[in-house]
């Protein structure tokens, strides 16, 4: 039988604190800048803007999916949200209070907040420790918050259960011993040992087969009705980040190109980027195919990025506007907003919409 939340008595769900109307994190003006060091002395020549200013918002209960190119930021973004590093400048809210550090007065402490928020990286095989049986791996982390080891025992072994792996045969082996779709099943479990309220998938799916990766996928939907868990999910695959997003974040070259609710970005995306990233999509109808690629070019250096817009060197729609100047980000639809010149009423852009007199 696997035990609910409420059964784990030691390390209960932290409380919702404002109300399903209060975002569990808000991340304002984000910025993560990687020195390069040269010359003699190995000072510093130039930095390498891997985030360079995200704003965005996650609900209680949704699944955020963030997407984008190779390169774009989206990993960068992931471990900032989770801390793993420290930002260069920007703003965490994390419903209703501010992320800070351990000896910080007043907000939430680093330590509170890596307990309820948790991390599912890529590569299932790097993130266990080969030493560790996965009993003892997912129980690792609730000891180290004060459970007692047969509580953390049990607690693993009821994980175990939830994410479809029986405890009798799986508890005692090794990470070796198990094929990428089991151990990605354990680092959920272990995911979900501290009881967190956000859980950060950075493309939990993209090394594993695509049965297994449907499995896997309707785990996480299954979990996260089970646990009443939140999900900021990363990945490339389009189509993945449909089936399981109820909003969507696009990014290109550490900025965000355009959000919103997965029917309206899907069906009709603002952002040529956006477009360009739909349209790369495979189609099984002959009459659909593409003659032409969607979108040539590799992204710009994110040592030098472009000024303005910076998808404007690979953009069929630049004009000199997009070139003088950075888009701001212009509402279109309830929860709908695109940065680019080309829906931002009076930008100055040949196609922007007029403004009403």
């Amino acid at each position: 039988m696997v035990a609910s939340p409420e059964d784990m008595t030691q390390l209960t769900q932290a409380p919702d604190r404002g109300g399903p109307a209060q975002p569990l994190l808000e991340v304002r003006g984000l910025v993560k800048h990687f020195p390069i060091r040269g010359g003699l002395f190995g000072r510093q020549v130039a930095v390498v803007r891997a985030v360079d200013g995200v704003d965005l918002s996650i609900r209680k209960g949704e699944t955020l999916g963030i997407v984008g190119e190779s390169g774009c930021g989206k990993s960068t973004t992931a471990r900032l949200l989770m801390r793993l590093l420290d930002p260069d400048a920007g703003e965490m809210v994390f419903d209703g209070e501010s992320v800070g550090g351990n000896d910080q007065a007043g907000g939430i402490a680093l330590r509170d907040y890596r307990r309820q928020v948790q991390m599912v990286f890529q590569d299932s095989y790097a993130s266990l420790n080969p030493r560790l049986t996965i009993e003892e791996t997912i129980a690792f982390a609730p000891k180290v918050h004060g459970v007692s080891a047969a509580e953390a025992r049990e607690r693993s072994h009821d994980l175990l259960a939830a994410v479809g792996l029986a405890p009798a045969q799986f508890a005692r082996r090794y990470p070796h011993e198990l094929s990428g779709g089991q151990r990605q099943r354990i680092n959920i479990a272990r995911a979900l040992a501290l009881q967190p309220r956000l859980v950060i998938l950075d493309e939990p799916v993209s090394a594993l087969d695509k049965s297994v990766e449907a499995q896997v996928l309707n785990l996480l939907m299954d979990l996260k009705e089970k646990f009443g868990l939140t999900y900021a999910f990363i990945s490339h695959d389009l189509n993945v980040v449909q089936y399981i997003s109820d909003r969507v974040l696009v990014m290109y070259l550490g900025k965000v190109a355009e959000t919103g609710p997965v029917e309206e970005i899907y069906e009709r995306p603002a952002h040529p980027y956006t477009r360009a990233l739909l349209a790369s999509r495979p189609s099984m109808d002959p009459s659909r195919r593409r003659t032409e690629p969607p979108l040539t070019g590799d992204p710009p250096n994110p040592v030098n990025p472009p000024s303005g817009c910076r998808f404007r060197t690979r953009c069929p729609m630049a004009e000199a506007v997009c070139a003088e100047r950075e888009p701001p980000s212009a509402g279109l639809t309830a929860g709908h907003e695109a940065a680019c010149h080309a829906v931002t009423p009076g930008s100055g852009h040949g196609a922007a919409p007029r403004i009403a007199a």
